[in-house]
């Protein structure tokens, strides 16, 4: 019976499949079932999938019609708790790969402490090796604190660098179609599980894909992210969360100015909407630092009001 399910969604990875699936292999805790979802992937993912079902029995492969990232992790996510005796969950993306000690202290830090999420620090990498694991034992932090402290493992919202016991999935699933997709969901399974186990230890590699979609020139697709934080503002409003508040409604001034300044003509009055939303909200909770020396924000919102319009908005 494994203790473990680790799923892999697998689309035109066929260079760097067998460094993904072989380091989770050589995983030093051995007790886990390891669901690779080819998602319709037209090279050779497929028949690697096979391949490794037919030399390691810890190994299922479900094939399935391309559907997009949170299709694939959704469809392993529903196997796992249909099919395996697993009591926790973890991802990892085809194109990164894990030290041999990532599900071992994951879990060991989870069972140890009593949280039903753990996470391990990460590394950003165009091909580096992980380092080998620095010493410490694994901390508890609040749900706040995890996703809004700043803590030196950084991305709190991704979905890879985590043990989630299954308890946080039941219900929660991975927005269809959606770029970002981490952003609509991590958060929600933080706040159930109100506190976190984390790791200082470097366990996950990260990996910089020059080809990969967050790379391309902006599209409209990018506004995705702006959706998650809207959602994010209505969950913490909702529960009264007034640190989560302030940290995303910060967050979408930054993303919301960011992408004002690559759009295409045709998206700018709708961005500009939602900044000068953003900026509303951040004034409301105090989470963006108000003054002058903010006031690009406030010209990039309002560029046809003057100046004196611009710095009576920061002392409303």
């Amino acid at each position: 019976m494994p203790t473990i399910s680790v799923i892999v969604p697998v689309y035109k990875v066929e260079d760097f499949l067998h460094r993904c699936v072989e380091s989770i292999l050589a995983q030093s805790f051995g007790d886990f079932d390891l669901i690779l979802v080819d998602d319709g992937s037209p090279d050779r993912c497929g028949q690697m999938c096979e391949e490794y079902a037919a030399q390691d029995s810890r190994v299922q492969v479900i094939h399935r019609e391309n559907g997009g990232l949170s299709a694939a992790r959704n469809t392993g996510i529903d196997w796992a708790l249909a099919h395996s005796d697993s009591q926790w969950l973890a991802f990892v993306d085809s194109d990164d790969w894990v030290h041999p000690e990532f599900l071992r202290q994951l879990y060991q830090a989870a069972v140890e402490t009593g949280c039903r999420l753990s996470a391990c620090g990460l590394l950003r990498t165009s091909g580096e090796p992980l380092p080998e694991p620095e010493a410490g034992l694994a901390g508890v932090l609040s749900a706040d604190d995890y996703y809004c402290g700043g803590h030196p493992q950084g991305l709190p919202a991704v979905a890879w660098n985590k043990l989630y016991h299954k308890s946080l999935m039941q219900t929660l699933r991975y927005p269809l179609g959606k770029l970002h997709e981490d952003e609509f969901t991590t958060y929600q399974a933080v706040y159930a599980a109100e506190q976190v186990a984390v790791i200082p230890a470097r366990l996950y590699a990260y990996y910089q894909n020059p080809q990969g979609i967050m790379q391309a020139k902006w599209s409209p697709r990018r506004m995705d992210v702006l959706e998650a934080f809207e959602g994010q503002i209505r969950f913490a409003q909702e529960r009264g969360l007034k640190r989560l508040l302030a940290n995303v409604s910060q967050q979408y001034v930054y993303s919301a100015y960011e992408q004002l300044g690559q759009a295409q003509k045709a998206y700018v009055p709708i961005l500009r909407k939602k900044l000068r939303r953003a900026l509303g909200l951040g004034r409301k909770c105090g989470s963006f630092p108000l003054g002058k020396e903010r006031l690009w924000a406030y010209e990039a919102a309002y560029p046809c009001k003057p100046v004196w319009f611009l710095v009576s908005r920061l002392t409303k």
